[in-house]
C-alpha cells in the first residue's frame, strides 16, 4: 500500500499497486475531479510533486506536460508514496 497525499487540501489515502490513483481516491472519499475514467476528458489531470507512478497504457501527454509532472490519475498506478497537486488548469 502506498500513501497518497493531495495538495492543497492535505487529504491522504492509500492505494494498492493494482488500483488506479483515481479509483483509490474516490474509494477514500476524496473530492477528486473526474468524468470519463478512461483518460479522454482530462478532468483528473493533476501534478505529481513526488513519487513514482506507472501506466498500463501511456496517456496522451506532451513531453512538456510530462516534464512538468502532469499525470492522468485515472490511468496512473502508484509505485511509491505520492504527493499530488490538484489545480484548476494545466495550461501555462
Amino acid at each position: 500500500m502506498f500513501k497518497i497525499s493531495l495538495l492543497p487540501s492535505g487529504f491522504s489515502f492509500y492505494a494498492d499497486p493494482q488500483t488506479s490513483v483515481l479509483d483509490a481516491a474516490l474509494s477514500a472519499g476524496a473530492a477528486f475531479p473526474h468524468r470519463c475514467m478512461v483518460g479522454a476528458c482530462a478532468s483528473c489531470l493533476c501534478k505529481k510533486r513526488s513519487g513514482e507512478i506507472e501506466y498500463q497504457l501511456e496517456p496522451l501527454l506532451t513531453e512538456k506536460e510530462k516534464e512538468q509532472g502532469w499525470i492522468f490519475a485515472c490511468q496512473a498506478f502508484a509505485r511509491s508514496d505520492l504527493v499530488l497537486e490538484l489545480e484548476e488548469s494545466h495550461v501555462d
